[in-house]
């Protein structure tokens, strides 16, 4: 009898544990849901940007036009930067595949590097469309113009806080099934804003100069 009852414990334990491991992978997994539904909305958000930007695009009001003001070195520069940061982000995701903590951490901070260069450009380049007389409140397209551009510019730096906070887990907590699926986030919201500048890039910049 006491060997049943002892046998009856053991299994009534391993099915609490497998029902914990249950739970904790539905967590994981609702959460990487949760951050889908994010990224459509936030796809909804850069559409609407964009279609506004469209509509207004040439109503400067006799004020300046983008033409005069863009200065594409320093935007194409910007692109490089960015478009480097995403190919750093993904040899994160292949250390943290292997696990190697050190190489994902490193990899980590090259790209908030990168993209703290990005929005350090960014920036420079509004100060001076101010400086020049284009300023939000300018005209319509200006305020579509820096609604959208400083929209992404914004989002690369939650990004940026967020790929940092990340660093400081992975320092504490080491490669786990959580770091993992944050880690996974963070490079897919990194590829996303990638693809958004190239749109950017695109149909502001390219399009403003012609």
């Amino acid at each position: 009898m006491a060997q049943s009852g002892n046998h009856s414990i053991a299994n009534s334990s391993h099915g609490h544990g497998h029902a914990h491991d249950d739970g904790h992978h539905d967590l994981e997994a609702l959460r990487m849901m949760g951050f889908w539904i994010f990224l459509i909305t936030d796809c909804i958000l850069f559409g609407t940007l964009f279609a506004t930007y469209v509509v207004l695009n040439g109503n400067t009001a006799g004020g300046p036009t983008p033409s005069e003001l863009f200065e594409m070195p320093g935007v194409i520069a910007e692109t490089f930067i960015l478009l480097t940061s995403s190919f750093t982000s993904g040899l994160a995701v292949l250390c943290m595949n292997r696990g190697d903590r050190k190489g994902l951490i490193i990899w980590l901070a090259i790209t908030a590097l990168l993209g703290a260069s990005f929005v350090s450009l960014e920036v420079t380049e509004f100060v001076k469309l101010v400086h020049e007389g284009a300023a939000i409140s300018t005209s319509a397209y200006w305020s579509a113009f820096f609604t959208l551009v400083g929209t992404h510019g914004l989002h690369v730096s939650i990004g940026l806080v967020w790929m940092i906070s990340i660093m400081i887990q992975l320092g504490r907590h080491g490669i786990n099934s959580v770091t993992k699926r944050k880690v996974n986030i963070v490079s897919l919201y990194w590829h996303f804003l990638d693809v958004v500048w190239i749109f950017v890039f695109t149909i502001v910049y390219m399009m403003g100069v012609m």
